[in-house]
């Protein structure tokens, strides 16, 4: 049965609701910094069911300076690979299985700031935990800003077997990307998640009687209003003028100015990888002209009928250059993807305005 269960793909994620409000609180009380801790649970049958969830220990670092609040975000997210968190981790279990609590883990969780997500960090960490911990385990993504826009933002992913192979040779160079065909997208694979409440807790949901008012109540402006109840929600075309404010939403013009931010970065190490290429065309010119050189000497001594000089000296003469990782290539690829489906996520209603107002924005129009 254990055999059956590990062949069998992860196919979706359940994450009981209490995890989501503790995951939830501890986002918001370490925010901006990064808040990271470890998820327990259980496989069933292809479906991750997360029971439970706990902070990892902060990391105290007195902020004098910016180097030092830097230091101290990557430590918070570095956190779950640390030696001091992976026994405290263990610990923990230990003392969730005395209690007769589910004590497996099944991956870690993470708090991100407009999907600023795809970096290093969490690559390591997700390789640490599907390597060494666990290969059945999943990273739980919240965005604390895009939950402020009022839906929720919490995404479970897991890296993809062709770049866990890549990752384990740390072979990211142009050959090797060309022969695994590995592009960005094959990095992070996104699993369906789902939030489960208990059957206690949606029962007690549905008893919940509401609260009388507090303030006077106004008076119905017309009969029908007495027929209606004040619990009702109002019908989806009800009078809302908030939809006619013509301002952009200000998480969409942040978003763009990471996705402008990511595309330079994209840029930079584009300009990285040329100059490298620049200067092994430099070298291997250089090697040509001596290896020709040589071999003119060579002709020049066997005709005079003297010995040979070696003809792979150039090796020790020469160094090519090392060629740069494409890792930070893919990831800032797939973090301009992210910043991309956030933008396309919110410019629909933002495009609705925009076309309903064009005749009155633009000049000469009726």
């Amino acid at each position: 049965m254990a055999d059956f269960t590990k062949d069998t793909p992860l196919k979706a994620v359940q994450v009981e609701a209490l995890v989501v409000m503790k995951i939830i609180k501890h986002s918001q009380q370490t925010f901006p910094t990064v808040a990271t801790g470890s998820l327990v649970g259980l496989d069933n049958n292809g479906t991750l069911e997360i029971t439970n969830c706990f902070p990892f220990p902060t990391i105290d670092v007195p902020a004098a300076d910016s180097h030092q609040h830097d230091t101290a975000a990557n430590l918070a997210a570095a956190a779950p690979r640390a030696k001091a968190n992976v026994a405290y981790q263990n610990e923990m279990i230990k003392f969730m299985r005395e209690v007769n609590v589910d004590a497996n883990n099944v991956g870690w969780y993470t708090s991100a700031n407009m999907g600023n997500f795809v970096n290093l960090n969490t690559i390591e960490n997700q390789f640490f935990y599907q390597k060494e911990m666990n290969e059945r385990t999943v990273a739980l993504v919240h965005d604390v800003s895009r939950s402020s826009q009022g839906s929720l933002s919490l995404r479970a992913y897991r890296l993809s077997p062709a770049f866990m192979i890549a990752y384990k040779e740390n072979k990211f160079t142009t050959e090797s990307l060309q022969k695994s065909g590995l592009r960005y997208q094959d990095i992070l694979v996104e699993l369906p998640l789902t939030i489960h409440n208990s059957h206690l807790t949606t029962s007690l949901l549905h008893q919940l009687p509401s609260e009388p008012p507090k303030e006077a109540l106004s008076f119905p402006p017309n009969l029908a209003a007495l027929l209606q109840d004040p619990n009702t929600p109002q019908p989806p075309l009800f009078p809302n003028y908030d939809s006619l404010d013509l301002s952009i939403d200000p998480f969409l013009e942040k978003t763009c100015d990471l996705l402008l931010e990511s595309i330079e970065n994209h840029h930079t190490e584009l300009n990285n990888h040329q100059y490298y290429q620049r200067s092994l065309a430099r070298e291997q010119a250089k090697i040509t002209a001596w290896q020709q050189k040589r071999k003119a000497e060579n002709a020049a001594r066997a005709a005079s009928k003297q010995p040979l000089l070696p003809e792979d000296e150039w090796q020790r003469l020469f160094k090519l250059p090392q060629e740069p990782s494409r890792l930070e290539t893919l990831l800032n690829s797939r973090q301009v993807e992210q910043y991309a489906r956030q933008v396309d996520g919110f410019t629909a209603s933002v495009s609705t305005k925009m076309f309903a107002v064009k005749s009155n924005l633009l000049p000469g129009g009726e």
